[in-house]
């Protein structure tokens, strides 16, 4: 960064390997979407590692009949743990069927997930067709070379102090 204001960001590139890590979320009016859209694309997702919330995970990992990395449920944490795997590299790209027409008692969680999803650059399907076009990349099954934001100069920064 040139000076306070200017707020540009250099990119690195990291390499999204072929097995890709997925997180697949759905608010409850969404569950039986996304494990019909995962029902579909058993194939396309076995090779992957997969990751879920709470109930989503249970139900997943029972009707696809592989293992599925299961976290917290969204309102006990669920989201900010993806949030987390997103910031650590951990999450290649999320598949989030969410809910738009009715309210969450854990909003802000989600507002957070979605946000830490576009400020680490990664993929985000948030309705079925999107979901389709992503699995249906032929990035899915090759090497990206994904530009993530190098944070190294935000997190140098030096703060002003009030005296």
């Amino acid at each position: 960064m040139k000076n306070s204001k200017d707020r540009r960001v250099d990119n690195k590139i990291t390499i999204m390997e072929p097995d890709k890590k997925i997180a697949l979320v759905a608010h409850d009016n969404k569950k039986t979407d996304l494990v019909e859209w995962a029902k579909f694309n058993k194939t396309l997702l076995a090779h992957h590692k997969i990751y879920a919330t709470g109930t989503t995970g249970a139900i997943l990992e029972k009707e696809l009949g592989f293992q599925v990395n299961k976290l917290q449920s969204g309102p006990l944490g669920g989201d900010q743990q993806i949030g987390a795997k997103i910031a650590d590299s951990e999450i290649d790209f999320l598949i989030f069927f969410w809910d738009p027409l009715e309210p969450q008692p854990h909003d802000p969680d989600v507002k957070a997930l979605l946000r830490l999803a576009v400020v680490w650059n990664i993929p985000i399907a948030c309705n079925r067709a999107s979901a389709d076009f992503i699995i249906s990349s032929p990035l899915m099954d090759s090497n990206y070379e994904r530009l993530v934001p190098d944070y190294d100069i935000y997190r140098k920064r030096v703060l002003g102090t009030k005296e």
